[in-house]
């Protein structure tokens, strides 16, 4: 991968490796990128990820509105 295809603000799903060879994602806001890093603004907070441990990532909608309770 060269650097990361998502500007700031874009809403991406990103799977990557674990130290351990295990995958997860991070779904949220692209906060930061450069040649060799992504940080990825989730509801857990900040994650800083190694673009060389990227499987997979994607664009995606904005969440939905929350439903009103009745």
């Amino acid at each position: 991968m060269t650097g990361f295809p998502y500007p700031a603000g874009t809403r991406v799903v990103v799977r990557y490796r674990l130290d351990d060879g295990r995958a997860t994602d991070a779904l949220g806001w692209v906060h930061v990128s450069d040649a060799t890093h992504c940080v990825i603004a989730t509801k857990r907070g900040l994650e800083t990820i190694a673009l060389a441990d990227i499987i997979a990532s994607k664009e995606v909608p904005p969440p939905p509105p929350p439903r009103p309770r009745s």
